[in-house]
């Protein structure tokens, strides 16, 4: 029967066999177990989930020309050309006993690092939280609602009751900080959902302390940078739920 020992010893030659440093005897006993037990086959594959993505960030790194001089010269590839007994070099033991310790340390080496404990990445320290804004009118109803999302900096406007406007004439959205001039944001929709792209200054200005609001414009858009015509509707900008579903503040 086996004890907890041989079982952790039969498990690694599965790890072996997916690094390739068995023997050509036990590489071949382990593709018999694979193609015969599931457990077997279960097991490589585990092996092969949990190694073969290590390769992935293995950079290609020339080796200094020593390293070859060193390999020439311990496999006697730079000696004087004699005559040789057939097989000579493949029947150097020593040779393939130090090659087999290299090719185990590889391994072991590599199971150390699938072995350790990885460390969780690490949460941002804050999240950015979408922001929204109810744009009522003079009567009350709600205009238009707006939603904020800071972090890919887009504004999505939607009218939630349509407004009538004369020709020529649009509603142009402005973003009000607190004790500052309106700033535009961009000619809106009356009727259909409008995406605004913003850039890095109205993100900087989003915050609890802000106004969006909707003046009437020419469709162009107001010509002096200011609102021109009348401010139809208001509503102040307020953190809303994050896709977590969590609140923090902007």
């Amino acid at each position: 029967m086996n004890n907890p020992t041989d079982d952790g010893n039969h498990n690694l030659r599965y790890a072996e066999y997916v690094l390739g440093v068995l023997d050509a005897d036990t590489r071949a006993d382990v593709a018999r177990e694979v193609l015969a037990s599931d457990e077997a086959a279960t097991a490589v594959a585990l092996w092969q989930r949990r190694l073969i993505p290590l390769a992935d960030s293995v950079t290609e790194v020339a080796p200094a020309p020593y390293v070859w001089a060193r390999i020439q010269h311990a496999l006697q590839l730079d000696a004087p050309t004699r005559a040789q007994p057939p097989g000579k070099l493949w029947n150097n033991l020593p040779l393939w006993h130090w090659l087999g310790i290299g090719a185990s340390a590889i391994a072991v080496a590599l199971l150390v690092v699938v072995a350790l404990p990885r460390k969780p990445p690490t949460p941002a320290a804050t999240m950015v939280a979408y922001m929204a804004a109810t744009i009522q009118q003079d009567n009350g109803s709600t205009g238009w609602t707006a939603t904020v999302d800071p972090q890919h900096a887009h504004m999505v406007v939607v009218p939630a009751t349509p407004i009538a406007f004369e020709p020529g004439r649009a509603p142009e959205l402005w973003l009000i900080p607190a004790g500052g001039k309106p700033i535009s944001v961009g000619m809106i929709a009356r009727d259909r959902a409008t995406t605004l792209i913003l850039d890095a200054t109205l993100v900087a200005r989003l915050g609890p302390t802000v106004t969006l609001a909707v003046s009437v414009e020419p469709t162009e858009g107001s010509p002096t940078g200011q609102p021109t015509g009348p401010v139809i509707a208001k509503g102040a900008l307020s953190t809303a739920p994050n896709a977590g579903g969590k609140v923090s503040s902007a």
